[in-house]
């Protein structure tokens, strides 16, 4: 019988990949949305926050617990700060000044980042030709989508750009560092709520210190359900569905989603927040596109496997 990450997905399993490209996609809706009246840092903390109260309430009506040991906690903490803390609040920062479907092609870069991080930091993970040319292809994408712009020195959206991008390469230091909850036997739930519980700890002080929320103004009812969606659908649910595909169809499989998320947060940009996409962006997205598919390797496999 061939592994979850080796076999094709079944129709229940590219139903949920699809509903957790949507779950994700409306992220940066959501966060656009939420930004417009809220600073950043105070996005991510409640994004966190609320997502982490879901989480242990779900842990709790399961029967189980967070684990007690300093050892895990330790895990949590740089879970917490490398898959949540520093790349929430960039992303939303950067959604300051950028549009939600821009945002969402440079986050696809996610992967391409991972290759290099692990080329550098395992010895089981090194790049080999089919990867070297994805991230080669990735990085001429992210150059498509900065643009001429960057030549004439940073400005404008640039910065921005920058900041999701340096999200994306937390994103993939966190895919290297959580490589230690298998080995600790840890239960993905467990590991989902411990994070964002660990990281609603890490925020909730600089919060507090940078952003003094009971000076600023209340938000609207626009911003606020903007921020449940974040926390209850994009993060909590997604992370359910997420760890349930990771379980049946594997890795492999679950790295399909990469694919799917520009377009849904593209579709909700240009469709409820009026956003124009440009050439260089299609651009842009094919490149990368182009490089996720050389680091996937399924379709170099079926071409020398016909061959052969």
């Amino acid at each position: 019988m061939s592994s979850p990450a080796a076999r094709s997905m079944n129709g229940l399993e590219w139903l949920l990949l699809i509903s957790l490209s949507v779950l994700w996609g409306g992220s940066f809706l959501f966060g656009k949305i939420a930004v417009a009246e809220m600073a950043p840092l105070s996005v991510s903390l409640g994004r966190v926050a609320l997502a982490a109260l879901a989480l242990n309430l779900l842990l709790l009506a399961r029967g189980q617990h967070l684990p007690l040991g300093r050892a895990s906690w330790r895990a949590f903490l740089g879970m917490g700060l490398l898959n949540n803390a520093v790349p929430f609040t960039l992303i939303f920062w950067g959604q300051v000044h950028i549009g939600a479907g821009l945002a969402s092609i440079l986050n696809a870069t996610t992967p391409l980042w991972t290759v290099v991080v692990a080329h550098l930091l395992t010895t089981d993970e090194k790049m080999n030709a089919g990867k070297l040319l994805g991230v080669l292809l990735g990085i001429a994408g992210v150059a498509a989508l900065i643009g001429p712009s960057a030549l004439a020195g940073i400005g404008g959206d640039v910065p921005a750009m920058i900041a999701v991008v340096l999200a994306t390469l937390s994103y993939a230091c966190a895919g290297i560092f959580g490589r230690r909850f298998a080995r600790m036997g840890l239960a993905p739930l467990s590991v989902a709520t411990g994070q964002v519980t660990a990281a609603t700890a890490i925020m909730l002080p600089l919060v507090l210190l940078v952003d003094r929320p009971w000076t600023a103004a209340a938000p609207g009812s626009a911003a606020v359900a903007a921020l449940v969606g974040l926390a209850l659908a994009s993060t909590a649910l997604a992370y359910v569905i997420y760890f349930r595909v990771l379980a049946t169809a594997g890795a492999t499989n679950l790295l399909l989603v990469t694919f799917l998320i520009p377009p849904s947060a593209l579709a909700f940009g240009v469709t409820l927040l009026g956003e124009h996409v440009l050439p260089r962006h299609l651009l842009g997205l094919a490149l990368i596109g182009g490089g996720l598919v050389a680091i996937d390797g399924r379709v170099w496999r079926r071409l020398r496997h016909r061959s052969a």
